[in-house]
């Protein structure tokens, strides 16, 4: 059964490629809409991870889990938002990434 301090860290995950997204649109933080949904989603991410790392995740561990699903998805948003070049070695290296998040969090013992 997955812990609450897992799901925490995972949505905190899944939030740090909205603020990324967010960022880009907002063009240098000049369009205030698009600013402000990037400060929401920062505090958010960051604030969900504080919540997993209280919850006894080791800090390690849920700081690798939480960059590698923000990373992933960056990257994904990227190719499929803002049309950056993919390849199949950027495909397999993002993989790569997502296989190291499973074994850090199958081996954290939490």
């Amino acid at each position: 059964m997955v812990s609450m301090a897992w799901t925490y860290l995972v949505i905190a995950g899944f939030m740090e490629p909205c603020w990324v997204i967010g960022m880009k649109k907002s063009e240098g933080f000049k369009r205030p809409k698009w600013t402000v949904a990037t400060i929401f989603f920062i505090f958010a991410s960051m604030y969900l991870l504080a919540i997993a790392i209280d919850m006894d995740l080791p800090v390690g561990t849920a700081y690798a889990v939480w960059t590698g699903i923000g990373a992933v998805g960056a990257l994904l948003a990227g190719i499929f938002i803002f049309k950056e070049r993919s390849s199949w070695v950027r495909i397999l290296f993002i993989m790569l990434i997502i296989v190291g998040i499973a074994g850090v969090q199958i081996t954290s013992g939490a």
